[in-house]
């Protein structure tokens, strides 16, 4: 059991090994994507604003002796589906208990933030898997990332810009395939700088669309939310056109063999994974329309 004092200061809490968690600062969600690109999760250029858009709240330390020492992600998305995400220790700060503290204390803040019977999503590397089933997540499926190099495309006559397409009918479409509406992060999303966001339209309906973004190294493709194999490949060969002679990847969920398909089909390499895992219900969604993941930060 963890001995908690909650304090009224920014909803600061004690634990008994001198931990002390709290929400963090603007700046402090920085800290936390530079230590992302420290470990090798290659953040976007500019997920640290984004994410503290969606959920300034989301954003929790673990401080020892006046020291950020470690941190999280606690996201919700109006009180209807939580997401835990950026969960890092600093390497000396580790095997302590110290993350153990800061894992349980998010879980029950998040479980706080939400509706009852809301559920929570994260994507755990493989190797903490079976800690978070200790801690009541149950395993849903793998989300692996693929590697390739863009290259120049010449778009199918389908594919528009996304900002052509009315953003309502942009929501509609991520409501099948996220389990709650996201307007604030989807409209900070698909207009961000140093990205491309397509949609494919096909007899005047949205068939889907896909972002890329630039990050740290080459560029990510995500969200890839389409009708089918056949419209994931038009948006693909598109979107990778912003990326010629760069990496780009792509985390294929799979639960949908197609999206795992289309990744080898273009000969797209392995170079990771997540295990997709939920506390609660499993939220109805579109999986077979879910060719690419947003993020593994935020969902």
């Amino acid at each position: 059991m963890l001995d908690l004092k909650i304090g009224q200061a920014n909803g600061r809490q004690k634990v008994n090994n001198g931990l002390q968690i709290r929400n963090m600062t603007r700046a402090e969600v920085d800290e936390l994507v530079e230590w992302a690109a420290r470990e090798g999760w290659n953040p976007g250029l500019h997920d640290a604003e984004i994410f503290w858009q969606t959920d300034p709240d989301a954003y929790v330390a673990a401080e020892l002796d006046g020291e950020m020492i470690g941190g999280g992600a606690i996201t919700s998305y109006d009180g209807k589906f939580g997401f835990m995400g950026f969960f890092i220790v600093r390497p000396e700060y580790r095997g302590r208990g110290f993350g153990n503290s800061l894992w349980h204390i998010r879980k029950e803040r998040l479980l706080n933030r939400l509706e009852p019977g809301a559920a929570i999503g994260m994507d755990g590397v493989f190797d903490m898997q079976a800690y978070y089933a200790r801690g009541g997540f149950v395993f849903s499926h793998r989300d692996i990332r693929f590697q390739s190099t863009g290259v120049d495309s010449r778009p199918d006559a389908s594919i528009v810009s996304l900002q052509e397409v009315p953003f309502d009918a942009v929501l509609a479409y991520d409501s099948q395939c996220f389990p709650a509406p996201r307007p604030a992060f989807m409209k900070a999303w698909i207009s961000q700088p140093d990205s491309l966001a397509l949609g494919v339209v096909e007899d005047d309906r949205l068939a889907g669309f896909g972002v890329i973004r630039r990050c740290r190294e080459g560029c990510k493709i995500g969200p890839l939310f389409v009708d089918d194999a056949i419209c994931a490949e038009k948006l693909y060969t598109a979107l990778i056109g912003l990326a010629p002679g760069e990496p780009v990847f792509l985390d294929a969920p799979e639960n949908n063999p197609a999206a795992t398909a289309l990744a080898r089909k273009f000969d797209m390499q392995e170079v990771f994974g997540c295990a997709r895992m939920y506390l609660g219900p499993t939220p109805s969604v579109a999986s077979d329309r879910i060719f690419g993941v947003t993020t593994f930060e935020l969902g």
